[in-house]
């Protein structure tokens, strides 16, 4: 098969004979139509100076090696943020064979914005009409046909959840992708209003005839939209020589004539035929039925989004998702523990012996293969399994958009607004990929108070310390109260750093995404794809951590070490002085605290349920717990939010956390002792 006239995408290794970028907003599928096309083993590339990633992946079609390049979530192109800008220059540099873009078909004339925004740049397009079951069941009917002869481009209908349309899809693109190898573009009938148009063919043919190298060798009329508009990239491109500049110059004339008869800047009265020429497009290739019976997905929309109801409803899923986490994450570590305990620890004990006698390389050794990996069952693997298993149902649902809309208007007491809550929901599960999250947000001042809330928000690591230490040994009630001071140190944060820091939070423009019932193939993958981290860098991490800690250990090195913290940790915390050395190890992961100590218990005082009453009493442990919750968060949430924020504001976070930790955690224990705890 030949080579697409483009060439490979250099940032996707190994030889690919097309390559496909997939475009669309953040709810409308295109992350699931990728993982069905990669199966979620990618690689992320930035641009420099940029945070917002590119995922790539490769895939197989018909003997057709795929590059296959998914473009950040966004609902428009350009430079007005981060997301828009990669998006927009991911596909300028990369070239790509064909546009899969995503469009909601339930939402169509909004969507169909971008769609002519890279139309007017003159890429090949394919467009996915997705979620076109909800929309017939929302009454809406959608014209196929009628609407890629309006367009100029095949349309082919998908539901991207269940993988409906989707073969058709890539096959539709590959198809594209070969016929445009001329190098020919498709041309389209579409224009904006008369005036409009005949300024932009004006300016079209003085850019032909007067620039010998255009732009990333777009077509001329996209570089005169593009002027028109004032696109400061563009606008700085054509300014390194004499003929970009003259041409600048006729732009600047072009738009004053737009401004003045239209009484409006040239840049939002082609955004404003843009959206006209959108929503004449829907109305003609689409048709309602009128009235239809309220869905079951519709009513859930409106019982979850209004306060009334919302709000309880929010109430009763956190302690669905709590008692889930309790029971179910509770059992499963009952079960993973006596089953190490009684099938395998014996035997490994057994060569250990067997291999080094009784010699203190021998006890080393039981700290890591034998205490170490019964730690990871007993407290990682339980709990936080079960929590990215409970986030990828909810993601996958759509309640966790619902919410975002629910919690708007308290969102903004924070300083953020209701689309904040998905990256600090995301949070709850791990804080490195909530942060990145946080690149959603449209301003710096709501990206740094959403990463600061972030990293107070327990993540499913130090979720498991404390259901592992407080639930296990002291009950539901101490664990729920280590979640209502971090929701208190949360919310004061949030109101205090939205006071501190000037600037008001942006309004909140997201999609209406429907109700859904989850895929459960989708939520095993999201949750293989989270929960894989702990298992392939996690477990080695606990085994070398429990190694080292045997060895202190053993030697009695590590009271000589937790002597020095005993001030801190015995005299304000009240806890043994060698559980402060475990709570440093939690630096490399949180959870890493409690399995450690769990360790520390097993080797000290043998097997049994209460292996940590024995070393510690119950007020002990919700401190501990408590301490690891809020201060400074693992070494990787440190490197994202160096890489975020800054490494400045990066240290000023770690250094607030642990004033926060210890003022925090020895009050609650000086409070616990005056109550009898």
């Amino acid at each position: 098969m030949p080579a697409s006239c483009h060439g490979a995408l250099p940032k996707i290794k190994g030889d690919v004979d097309l390559t496909i970028a997939l475009a669309g907003n953040p709810n409308v599928g295109k992350s699931s139509i990728f993982n069905h096309l990669t199966g979620m083993g990618v690689v992320t590339a930035n641009y420099p100076g940029k945070t917002v990633e590119v995922n790539m992946g490769k895939a197989n079609f018909d003997h057709v090696k795929l590059g296959i390049i998914d473009l950040p979530g966004t609902y428009a192109l350009g430079a007005i943020s981060e997301d828009q800008w990669v998006a927009r220059q991911a596909v300028l540099e990369s070239k790509p064979d064909v546009i899969i873009m995503i469009l909601d078909a339930t939402n169509l004339a909004r969507n169909l914005y971008m769609l002519l925004q890279f139309l007017d740049l003159g890429i090949p397009m394919v467009a996915a009409l997705n979620v076109v079951d909800q929309a017939e069941r929302q009454g809406i009917s959608t014209d196929v046909e009628k609407m890629s002869e309006v367009l100029g481009i095949p349309v082919v209908p998908t539901v991207a959840t269940s993988g409906k349309g989707i073969d058709d899809l890539i096959h539709t693109a590959v198809s594209a992708a070969k016929d445009e190898c001329s190098c020919k573009a498709r041309r389209t009938t579409l224009a904006y209003g008369q005036d409009i148009e005949e300024i932009i063919a004006f300016l079209s043919a003085r850019i032909a005839h007067q620039l010998s190298k255009i732009p990333y060798e777009l077509p001329p009329r996209a570089v005169a939209t593009l002027l028109l508009e004032k696109d400061p990239d563009f606008v700085d491109l054509m300014s390194g020589t004499d003929s970009g500049k003259a041409i600048l110059a006729e732009a600047a004339g072009l738009a004053e004539l737009i401004e003045t008869k239209h009484g409006e800047p040239a840049p939002i009265r082609i955004a404003r035929e843009r959206h006209g020429l959108a929503g004449s497009i829907a109305a003609e290739v689409q048709t309602s039925r009128g009235e239809t019976s309220e869905s079951v997905a519709d009513r859930l929309w409106h019982y979850t989004t209004s306060p009334t109801t919302g709000l309880p409803i929010l109430g009763i899923v956190l302690a669905t998702i709590f008692g889930f986490l309790f029971y179910v994450g509770s059992l499963l570590s009952t079960v993973f523990s006596d089953l190490w305990a009684a099938l395998v620890s014996p035997v490994m004990e057994s060569i250990i012996h067997l291999l080094f006698g009784d010699s203190i390389i021998a006890k080393i050794l039981m700290w890591g293969p034998d205490a170490g990996i019964q730690a990871t069952l007993a407290v990682g693997i339980p709990y936080i399994l079960t929590f990215y298993f409970i986030i990828a149902l909810l993601e996958d649902s759509g309640y966790l958009n619902s919410v975002a809309f629910l919690t708007d208007r308290i969102m903004h007491n924070l300083g953020l607004h209701g689309r904040a809550v998905i990256p600090l929901v995301a949070g709850a599960g791990c804080n490195v990929p909530a942060i990145i999250g946080t690149r959603v947000l449209s301003t710096a001042r709501e990206r740094i108070i959403a990463s600061i809330l972030i990293v107070l928000v327990p993540c499913s690591a130090r979720t498991a310390v404390i259901l592992g230490a407080v639930y296990h040994y002291a009950g539901w009630r101490p664990a729920i109260g280590i979640y209502a001071i971090v929701f208190a140190l949360v919310t004061l944060a949030g109101v205090a750093l939205n006071q501190i820091m000037p600037g008001e939070s942006t309004g909140l423009v997201m999609e209406v995404f429907p109700f859904r019932t989850p895929s459960f193939r989708t939520v095993a993958r999201k949750t293989w794809y989270r929960f894989k981290d702990f298992v392939f860098v996690a477990t080695p991490i606990v085994l070398g951590g429990s190694l080292v800690l045997g060895g202190l250990y053993e030697t009695g090195w590590v009271w000589t070490l937790a002597g020095p913290l005993s001030p801190i940790v015995e005299g304000w915390l009240g806890l043994p002085a060698v559980a402060g050395l475990t709570l440093i190890f939690a630096v490399l992961r949180k959870e890493l605290a409690l399995q450690l100590l769990v360790t520390l218990a097993i080797v000290q005082y043998g097997q049994g349920a209460e292996n940590l009453l024995n070393f510690m009493n119950p007020t002990q442990l919700f401190v501990y717990a408590l301490v690891n919750t809020i201060y400074i968060p693992c070494v990787a949430t440190v490197a994202v939010l160096g890489q975020e924020l800054g490494w400045r504001r990066a240290l000023i976070i770690m250094m607030a956390t642990i004033a926060l930790a210890l003022a925090i955690g020895g009050a609650a224990y000086r409070l616990l002792l005056l109550l009898g705890g």
